[in-house]
């Protein structure tokens, strides 16, 4: 019973486990967009001369926001800037963005706004702080709406706070200054080509169809050339979830070893068991007990070591869980009621197997011979 209680604990506590991290994974990806194509100059992230291609344009955007697949679009460009309240300072990212960007990243505002199509239009000197942002300049917990922040020598009025994004990914724990791209291109950057282009596509419309639309419509504005690459941010899901269910697959299968083991060992303590009630066996049959009976006797006690200790097992996995998210900072598990009921069907099913042959065993002793044994 030790033997089917540790493997039990294992595969549920690792199929939990697993869930849970994969459930951590997607939902951080989710808060940047799971639906989100991202395009970027160059071949690659691992192309040193992505820095000098120069051809994403605002136009770019512009083309892609009228197309049917798109939801909405956000040109952005970025840099970096030492931003100032009064006599408070910190280093930031500053991220030029359109109207959309909070929108296409599944942002959203704890307080204040985001910026409007004027706000693009004029260049206005606006900005949009996350709670990074705030906690490192407004250190007296002033708030912090239409306070006017300098980012390097260029004042800004903030008009809204959004809240921290995921720590997935670069940038997620770092103070995030967003402003109207056209704003930092011309008032920051001096610059009149973007650094990417975000593109969030309808809920309706086949990722695939859209990534393949994306690529035919910029490679034709650029006059044939694609000087530019797309990140999926689905792939990235998909990716994500296939492998931990190989490796949650992976654990689980070296888990199931515990359990055959304790299966071995329920068959040999039954097999004892058989031995040592020879006499018992003998007076069963002899007093008109059949063979059907006494399989049935020793198979049910098998499948009940295995029940119980299944059922104990699932017990003692909760118990593991919860001293795991006491222990580890983060740790997830997630039961899923299938793992659950599969486990305990699992040790049933080995207290048949591995209980057939002993219970056989049993059922097949001459009563005659059971009688004279000591």
């Amino acid at each position: 019973m030790l033997g089917i209680i540790i493997g039990i604990a294992s595969v549920v506590a690792v199929v939990a486990l697993g869930q849970g991290s994969q459930q951590s994974v997607l939902e951080n990806i989710s808060s940047i967009g799971t639906n989100t194509i991202n395009v970027y100059p160059g071949s690659g992230f691992g192309d040193m001369r992505s820095g000098r291609v120069r051809t994403l344009k605002p136009t770019d955007a512009d083309a892609l926001a009228g197309q049917p697949y798109a939801d909405s679009v956000s040109p952005q460009v970025s840099s970096q800037a030492t931003v100032r309240y009064r006599n408070t300072a910190s280093s930031a990212s500053i991220t030029g963005v359109g109207e959309d960007y909070f929108q296409v990243n599944g942002r959203s505002f704890s307080s204040g706004s985001g910026f409007t199509e004027t706000s693009v239009t004029t260049r206005a000197q606006e900005a949009v702080l996350d709670q990074n942002a705030v906690d490192a300049i407004f250190t007296n917990g002033e708030d912090p709406i239409g306070q006017v922040i300098m980012l390097g020598k260029v004042p800004v009025r903030v008009i809204g706070v959004v809240a921290n994004q995921s720590g997935f990914g670069p940038g997620g724990n770092s103070a995030n200054v967003y402003m109207p791209y056209t704003a930092v291109m011309d008032r920051i950057l001096g610059q009149s080509y973007l650094s990417s282009v975000a593109v969030r596509i309808s809920d309706d419309y086949d990722m695939a169809t859209a990534e393949a639309e994306i690529t035919e419509l910029l490679t034709r504005l650029h006059g044939g050339t694609q000087d530019f690459f797309l990140q999926n941010t689905d792939t990235i899901r998909t990716t994500i979830q296939s492998t931990s269910q190989t490796m949650t697959l992976l654990i689980s299968t070296i888990a199931v070893i515990s359990l055959v083991v304790g299966g071995i060992g329920v068959m040999n303590i039954m097999l004892v068991s058989v031995s040592e009630r020879t006499k018992e066996i003998g007076i069963r049959m002899a007093v008109g007990a059949r063979r059907g009976d006494i399989l049935r006797q020793f198979l049910i006690e098998a499948v009940l070591v295995c029940f119980v200790g299944g059922a104990a097992g699932v017990g003692l996995s909760f118990a593991l869980g919860q001293g795991l998210s006491v222990l580890v900072s983060g740790a997830r598990l997630v039961y899923s009621t299938e793992s659950i009921v599969l486990a305990i069907v699992s040790a049933s099913l080995i207290g048949i197997v591995f209980g057939f042959m002993p219970a056989r065993s049993a059922s097949r002793l001459d009563p005659v011979e059971a009688l004279a044994r000591e």
